[in-house]
Protein backbone atom coordinates (compact mmCIF):
# COMPACT_ATOMS: atom_id res chain seq x y z
CA UNK A 1 0.00 0.00 0.00
CA UNK A 2 1.17 3.60 -0.58
CA UNK A 3 2.55 5.47 1.71
CA UNK A 4 -0.27 8.33 1.30
CA UNK A 5 -2.36 6.28 2.20
CA UNK A 6 -3.14 6.59 5.90
CA UNK A 7 -4.01 2.70 8.03
CA UNK A 8 -7.69 3.41 9.19
CA UNK A 9 -6.97 3.37 12.74
CA UNK A 10 -4.55 6.96 11.69
CA UNK A 11 -7.24 8.37 9.73
CA UNK A 12 -9.88 7.60 12.52
CA UNK A 13 -7.07 9.17 15.69
CA UNK A 14 -7.00 12.17 13.01
CA UNK A 15 -10.51 12.59 12.97
CA UNK A 16 -11.35 12.58 16.69
CA UNK A 17 -8.27 14.75 17.41
CA UNK A 18 -9.98 17.13 14.91
CA UNK A 19 -13.47 16.85 16.36
CA UNK A 20 -11.91 17.29 20.07
CA UNK A 21 -10.37 20.77 18.49
CA UNK A 22 -13.48 21.79 17.16
CA UNK A 23 -15.39 20.20 20.47
CA UNK A 24 -12.52 22.89 21.96
CA UNK A 25 -13.68 26.17 19.80
CA UNK A 26 -17.07 25.59 20.42
CA UNK A 27 -16.48 25.30 24.03
CA UNK A 28 -14.29 28.38 24.37
CA UNK A 29 -16.87 30.44 22.58
CA UNK A 30 -19.51 29.55 25.09
CA UNK A 31 -16.89 30.50 28.09
CA UNK A 32 -15.44 34.12 26.15
CA UNK A 33 -18.92 35.43 24.63
CA UNK A 34 -21.33 34.29 27.34
CA UNK A 35 -19.76 33.75 30.13
CA UNK A 36 -17.17 36.23 30.64
CA UNK A 37 -20.13 39.56 30.36
CA UNK A 38 -21.73 37.73 33.90
CA UNK A 39 -17.94 38.02 35.35
CA UNK A 40 -17.94 41.77 34.87
CA UNK A 41 -21.23 42.48 35.92
CA UNK A 42 -21.49 44.78 38.70
CA UNK A 43 -24.46 44.89 40.55
CA UNK A 44 -26.01 48.31 41.97
CA UNK A 45 -25.24 48.79 45.70
CA UNK A 46 -26.48 52.11 46.70
CA UNK A 47 -30.14 51.29 48.27
CA UNK A 48 -33.07 52.51 45.60
CA UNK A 49 -35.52 54.60 46.70
CA UNK A 50 -38.85 53.07 44.74
CA UNK A 51 -42.65 53.56 45.76
CA UNK A 52 -44.14 50.89 43.03
CA UNK A 53 -46.42 48.77 44.97
CA UNK A 54 -46.10 45.15 44.21
CA UNK A 55 -47.62 41.95 44.84
CA UNK A 56 -45.68 38.88 46.29
CA UNK A 57 -46.66 35.53 44.88
CA UNK A 58 -46.11 32.20 46.57
CA UNK A 59 -47.69 29.06 45.24
CA UNK A 60 -47.71 26.70 48.17
CA UNK A 61 -48.61 22.76 48.64
CA UNK A 62 -47.91 20.97 51.70
CA UNK A 63 -45.22 23.55 53.00
CA UNK A 64 -46.54 24.03 56.44
CA UNK A 65 -43.44 24.34 58.37
CA UNK A 66 -41.69 25.98 55.06
CA UNK A 67 -44.14 28.32 55.31
CA UNK A 68 -43.70 29.14 59.21
CA UNK A 69 -39.95 29.59 58.73
CA UNK A 70 -39.86 31.43 55.99
CA UNK A 71 -43.14 33.77 55.64
CA UNK A 72 -42.58 35.88 58.07
CA UNK A 73 -39.15 37.06 56.62
CA UNK A 74 -40.78 38.23 53.65
CA UNK A 75 -43.92 39.61 55.38
CA UNK A 76 -41.48 42.04 57.33
CA UNK A 77 -39.52 43.02 54.46
CA UNK A 78 -38.23 46.71 54.42
CA UNK A 79 -40.60 48.05 51.80
CA UNK A 80 -43.22 50.35 52.20
CA UNK A 81 -46.10 49.14 49.59
CA UNK A 82 -46.70 45.22 49.33
CA UNK A 83 -48.95 42.68 49.76
CA UNK A 84 -48.08 39.45 50.12
CA UNK A 85 -50.72 36.04 48.37
CA UNK A 86 -50.07 32.83 49.36
CA UNK A 87 -51.94 30.22 47.08
CA UNK A 88 -52.94 27.01 49.51
CA UNK A 89 -52.60 24.49 46.40
CA UNK A 90 -54.66 21.60 47.83
CA UNK A 91 -52.50 20.94 51.31
CA UNK A 92 -53.46 18.52 53.98
CA UNK A 93 -50.83 19.30 56.17
CA UNK A 94 -51.03 22.35 58.99
CA UNK A 95 -50.60 25.41 56.18
CA UNK A 96 -54.28 26.61 56.52
CA UNK A 97 -54.02 26.59 60.53
CA UNK A 98 -50.05 28.22 59.89
CA UNK A 99 -51.98 30.80 57.52
CA UNK A 100 -54.61 31.90 59.47
CA UNK A 101 -52.64 32.42 62.64
CA UNK A 102 -50.28 34.75 60.44
CA UNK A 103 -53.06 36.99 58.77
CA UNK A 104 -54.28 38.01 62.12
CA UNK A 105 -50.65 39.42 62.80
CA UNK A 106 -49.70 40.26 59.36
CA UNK A 107 -53.02 42.77 57.91
CA UNK A 108 -51.22 42.49 54.38
CA UNK A 109 -50.95 38.67 53.90
CA UNK A 110 -53.40 37.20 51.44
CA UNK A 111 -54.18 33.94 51.24
CA UNK A 112 -56.40 32.22 48.20
CA UNK A 113 -57.38 28.43 48.49
CA UNK A 114 -57.84 25.70 46.44
CA UNK A 115 -59.68 22.18 47.16
CA UNK A 116 -58.60 18.84 45.69
CA UNK A 117 -61.48 17.93 43.06
CA UNK A 118 -61.79 14.22 41.83
CA UNK A 119 -62.13 14.49 38.23
CA UNK A 120 -60.24 17.95 38.15
CA UNK A 121 -56.21 17.92 39.07
CA UNK A 122 -54.61 21.26 39.64
CA UNK A 123 -50.97 22.13 39.49
CA UNK A 124 -48.87 24.96 39.74
CA UNK A 125 -49.03 27.30 36.63
CA UNK A 126 -53.26 26.91 38.11
CA UNK A 127 -52.78 28.05 41.46
CA UNK A 128 -50.24 30.70 40.14
CA UNK A 129 -52.77 31.75 37.58
CA UNK A 130 -55.56 32.29 40.49
CA UNK A 131 -52.83 34.07 42.99
CA UNK A 132 -51.99 36.79 39.86
CA UNK A 133 -55.91 37.41 39.58
CA UNK A 134 -56.55 37.55 43.14
CA UNK A 135 -53.03 40.49 43.56
CA UNK A 136 -53.99 44.05 43.49
CA UNK A 137 -50.85 45.40 41.89
CA UNK A 138 -49.22 45.62 38.57
CA UNK A 139 -46.03 44.47 39.00
CA UNK A 140 -45.79 40.96 40.40
CA UNK A 141 -42.86 39.31 42.61
CA UNK A 142 -42.80 35.72 42.80
CA UNK A 143 -40.79 33.13 45.36
CA UNK A 144 -41.48 29.81 46.77
CA UNK A 145 -42.71 28.92 50.26
CA UNK A 146 -39.05 26.83 50.83
CA UNK A 147 -37.36 30.22 50.28
CA UNK A 148 -35.94 32.88 52.01
CA UNK A 149 -34.40 36.10 51.41
CA UNK A 150 -31.02 37.54 51.86
CA UNK A 151 -32.33 40.13 53.56
CA UNK A 152 -35.19 42.95 53.82
CA UNK A 153 -34.31 44.40 51.14
CA UNK A 154 -35.15 42.08 48.06
CA UNK A 155 -37.95 43.43 47.29
CA UNK A 156 -36.70 46.82 47.18
CA UNK A 157 -34.18 46.06 44.73
CA UNK A 158 -35.94 43.75 42.89
CA UNK A 159 -38.60 46.09 42.16
CA UNK A 160 -36.55 49.12 41.47
CA UNK A 161 -36.07 47.67 38.46
CA UNK A 162 -39.32 48.29 37.14
CA UNK A 163 -38.43 51.98 37.36
CA UNK A 164 -36.67 51.45 34.54
CA UNK A 165 -39.47 50.13 32.04
CA UNK A 166 -38.71 46.45 32.73
CA UNK A 167 -41.53 44.16 32.45
CA UNK A 168 -39.28 41.27 33.78
CA UNK A 169 -36.35 40.95 35.99
CA UNK A 170 -34.36 38.08 36.76
CA UNK A 171 -33.38 37.38 40.13
CA UNK A 172 -30.73 34.60 41.42
CA UNK A 173 -31.82 31.51 44.14
CA UNK A 174 -28.80 29.71 45.24
CA UNK A 175 -29.07 26.74 47.85
CA UNK A 176 -27.45 26.79 51.36
CA UNK A 177 -24.71 25.30 51.69
CA UNK A 178 -23.41 21.77 53.37
CA UNK A 179 -20.70 19.12 52.73
CA UNK A 180 -22.15 16.27 51.20
CA UNK A 181 -21.48 15.65 47.64
CA UNK A 182 -24.96 15.79 46.21
CA UNK A 183 -25.10 18.88 47.76
CA UNK A 184 -21.61 20.38 46.56
CA UNK A 185 -22.96 19.36 42.56
CA UNK A 186 -26.24 20.70 43.38
CA UNK A 187 -24.96 23.78 43.65
CA UNK A 188 -22.24 23.61 41.10
CA UNK A 189 -25.12 22.86 38.37
CA UNK A 190 -26.98 25.62 39.94
CA UNK A 191 -24.42 28.28 39.56
CA UNK A 192 -23.50 26.51 35.86
CA UNK A 193 -27.31 26.94 35.09
CA UNK A 194 -27.61 30.67 36.40
CA UNK A 195 -23.82 31.10 34.45
CA UNK A 196 -26.00 30.42 30.94
CA UNK A 197 -29.35 32.28 31.48
CA UNK A 198 -28.34 35.21 33.41
CA UNK A 199 -25.04 36.04 30.46
CA UNK A 200 -27.43 35.19 27.94
CA UNK A 201 -29.92 37.80 29.35
CA UNK A 202 -27.10 40.20 29.69
CA UNK A 203 -26.97 39.98 26.29
CA UNK A 204 -29.72 40.60 25.19
CA UNK A 205 -30.73 36.87 24.56
CA UNK A 206 -32.88 35.71 27.62
CA UNK A 207 -34.10 32.07 27.42
CA UNK A 208 -35.57 31.19 31.07
CA UNK A 209 -36.09 32.49 34.84
CA UNK A 210 -36.25 30.97 38.25
CA UNK A 211 -39.65 31.25 39.66
CA UNK A 212 -37.65 31.39 43.08
CA UNK A 213 -36.84 34.78 42.22
CA UNK A 214 -38.77 36.35 39.59
CA UNK A 215 -40.74 39.52 38.44
CA UNK A 216 -42.89 40.04 35.66
CA UNK A 217 -45.69 42.52 34.85
CA UNK A 218 -49.22 41.54 35.57
CA UNK A 219 -50.66 43.59 32.01
CA UNK A 220 -47.59 41.09 30.35
CA UNK A 221 -49.33 38.28 31.86
CA UNK A 222 -52.60 38.81 30.77
CA UNK A 223 -51.79 40.05 27.46
CA UNK A 224 -49.43 36.74 27.08
CA UNK A 225 -52.56 34.88 28.01
CA UNK A 226 -50.52 33.64 30.96
CA UNK A 227 -49.69 30.18 30.88
CA UNK A 228 -52.03 28.96 28.02
CA UNK A 229 -49.73 27.96 25.63
CA UNK A 230 -48.10 25.45 27.86
CA UNK A 231 -50.80 25.07 30.21
CA UNK A 232 -50.02 21.02 29.48
CA UNK A 233 -46.71 20.72 31.00
CA UNK A 234 -46.01 20.66 34.47
CA UNK A 235 -43.43 22.42 34.64
CA UNK A 236 -42.44 25.84 33.27
CA UNK A 237 -44.15 28.27 34.73
CA UNK A 238 -41.23 29.97 35.20
CA UNK A 239 -38.84 29.57 32.70
CA UNK A 240 -41.12 29.00 29.75
CA UNK A 241 -42.73 32.05 30.23
CA UNK A 242 -39.57 33.87 30.04
CA UNK A 243 -38.37 32.24 27.22
CA UNK A 244 -41.36 33.46 25.15
CA UNK A 245 -41.78 36.74 26.43
CA UNK A 246 -38.70 38.11 27.26
CA UNK A 247 -36.83 40.97 24.35
CA UNK A 248 -33.33 42.27 24.65
CA UNK A 249 -36.13 45.44 25.85
CA UNK A 250 -38.30 44.42 28.50
CA UNK A 251 -35.56 42.11 30.50
CA UNK A 252 -33.10 42.99 33.07
CA UNK A 253 -30.94 41.35 35.70
CA UNK A 254 -30.68 42.10 39.20
CA UNK A 255 -27.35 39.95 40.70
CA UNK A 256 -27.20 42.09 44.39
CA UNK A 257 -26.61 39.48 46.96
CA UNK A 258 -29.63 41.09 48.88
CA UNK A 259 -32.05 39.94 46.20
CA UNK A 260 -30.53 36.10 46.46
CA UNK A 261 -33.07 33.43 47.70
CA UNK A 262 -31.92 30.80 49.27
CA UNK A 263 -33.27 27.22 49.86
CA UNK A 264 -32.27 23.62 50.75
CA UNK A 265 -31.09 21.53 47.99
CA UNK A 266 -32.64 17.84 47.72
CA UNK A 267 -30.65 15.41 49.98
CA UNK A 268 -30.90 12.18 48.69
CA UNK A 269 -30.51 10.77 44.77
CA UNK A 270 -33.80 10.10 44.00
CA UNK A 271 -35.81 13.36 45.33
CA UNK A 272 -33.23 14.81 43.49
CA UNK A 273 -33.87 13.15 40.08
CA UNK A 274 -37.68 13.60 40.68
CA UNK A 275 -37.02 17.32 40.81
CA UNK A 276 -34.69 16.90 37.58
CA UNK A 277 -36.91 15.00 35.77
CA UNK A 278 -39.77 17.30 36.21
CA UNK A 279 -37.49 20.06 34.94
CA UNK A 280 -36.37 18.21 32.12
CA UNK A 281 -39.33 18.21 29.77
CA UNK A 282 -39.19 21.91 29.68
CA UNK A 283 -36.29 22.96 27.13
CA UNK A 284 -37.58 20.95 24.49
CA UNK A 285 -40.33 23.90 24.38
CA UNK A 286 -37.57 26.91 24.41
CA UNK A 287 -37.61 28.26 21.01
CA UNK A 288 -35.55 26.76 18.22
CA UNK A 289 -32.51 29.34 18.58
CA UNK A 290 -32.13 28.54 22.52
CA UNK A 291 -32.69 24.51 21.92
CA UNK A 292 -30.00 24.87 19.11
CA UNK A 293 -27.50 27.08 22.05
CA UNK A 294 -28.06 24.93 25.02
CA UNK A 295 -27.38 21.61 22.94
CA UNK A 296 -24.25 22.68 21.10
CA UNK A 297 -22.91 23.49 24.43
CA UNK A 298 -24.13 20.07 25.88
CA UNK A 299 -23.14 18.15 23.49
CA UNK A 300 -19.66 20.12 22.97
CA UNK A 301 -18.87 20.00 26.28
CA UNK A 302 -19.69 15.93 26.84
CA UNK A 303 -17.68 15.16 23.26
CA UNK A 304 -14.84 17.07 24.17
CA UNK A 305 -14.04 15.30 27.64
CA UNK A 306 -15.24 11.78 25.67
CA UNK A 307 -12.49 12.90 23.04
CA UNK A 308 -9.96 13.92 25.07
CA UNK A 309 -9.98 10.55 27.23
CA UNK A 310 -9.57 8.93 23.74
CA UNK A 311 -6.48 10.90 22.62
CA UNK A 312 -4.80 10.18 26.07
CA UNK A 313 -5.71 6.40 25.85
CA UNK A 314 -4.39 5.87 22.75
CA UNK A 315 -1.36 8.06 22.93
CA UNK A 316 -2.30 10.26 19.94
CA UNK A 317 -1.04 13.76 20.09
CA UNK A 318 -0.95 13.81 23.84
CA UNK A 319 0.70 17.01 24.36
CA UNK A 320 -1.38 19.17 22.10
CA UNK A 321 -4.60 17.33 23.43
CA UNK A 322 -3.93 17.75 27.35
CA UNK A 323 -2.70 21.93 26.21
CA UNK A 324 -6.27 21.96 25.03
CA UNK A 325 -7.21 20.93 27.92
CA UNK A 326 -5.10 22.93 30.86
CA UNK A 327 -6.34 26.40 28.05
CA UNK A 328 -9.65 25.75 28.35
CA UNK A 329 -9.30 24.80 32.19
CA UNK A 330 -6.87 28.07 32.95
CA UNK A 331 -9.90 30.21 30.88
CA UNK A 332 -12.35 28.86 32.90
CA UNK A 333 -10.60 29.58 36.13
CA UNK A 334 -10.28 32.79 35.15
CA UNK A 335 -13.48 33.69 34.46
CA UNK A 336 -15.35 31.30 36.71
CA UNK A 337 -13.43 32.65 39.80
CA UNK A 338 -15.37 35.95 39.26
CA UNK A 339 -18.44 34.42 38.53
CA UNK A 340 -19.02 31.73 41.44
CA UNK A 341 -18.00 34.48 44.10
CA UNK A 342 -20.90 36.69 42.56
CA UNK A 343 -23.16 33.77 42.66
CA UNK A 344 -21.83 32.19 46.35
CA UNK A 345 -20.53 29.75 44.68
CA UNK A 346 -16.38 30.04 45.20
CA UNK A 347 -15.78 27.25 47.46
CA UNK A 348 -17.23 25.44 44.13
CA UNK A 349 -13.93 26.38 41.85
CA UNK A 350 -11.77 23.99 43.84
CA UNK A 351 -14.18 21.27 41.94
CA UNK A 352 -12.82 22.20 38.73
CA UNK A 353 -13.04 20.02 36.37
CA UNK A 354 -14.39 16.95 38.20
CA UNK A 355 -17.20 18.34 38.72
CA UNK A 356 -17.77 19.95 34.74
CA UNK A 357 -17.20 16.52 33.70
CA UNK A 358 -20.43 15.13 35.95
CA UNK A 359 -22.25 18.43 35.02
CA UNK A 360 -21.58 17.79 31.09
CA UNK A 361 -23.05 13.75 31.64
CA UNK A 362 -25.64 15.12 33.85
CA UNK A 363 -26.92 17.27 31.02
CA UNK A 364 -26.98 14.59 28.05
CA UNK A 365 -28.26 11.82 30.14
CA UNK A 366 -31.33 14.16 31.55
CA UNK A 367 -31.54 15.86 27.84
CA UNK A 368 -33.09 12.12 26.88
CA UNK A 369 -34.50 12.03 30.07
CA UNK A 370 -36.47 15.03 29.16
CA UNK A 371 -37.15 13.65 25.80
CA UNK A 372 -38.83 10.24 26.67
CA UNK A 373 -40.15 10.43 29.96
CA UNK A 374 -43.14 12.67 31.06
CA UNK A 375 -44.14 14.23 34.74
CA UNK A 376 -47.47 14.48 35.84
CA UNK A 377 -47.38 15.52 39.11
CA UNK A 378 -45.64 19.06 40.48
CA UNK A 379 -45.45 18.19 44.17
Amino acid sequence: MPDYFCSLETYIQIVLFLLLQLCFIVQLYYLVSNHSRLAGYKPHHDLPEVLIPVSVIISARNEAKNLQENLPFILEQNYPDFEVVVINDCSYDRSDEVLEAMQLQYPHLKVVTITEHDRFKTGKKFALTLGIKASKNEYLLFTDADCKPASFNWIARMVANFSTGAQIVLGYSPYYKTRNFLNRFTRFETVKAAMNYLSSALNGDAYMGVGRNLAYTKTLFFSAKGFASHMHVISGDDDLFVNQHATPNNTVVEMHPETFTYTDAKTTLASWYKQKKRHAGVGKLYKMKHRRALSFDAVSGFLFYILLILCLVFKFEPLLASGLFLFRLIAQLIIYSKVFKKLDGKDLIWFLPFFDIIYYMYLNVFGLVGAFFKTTQWK
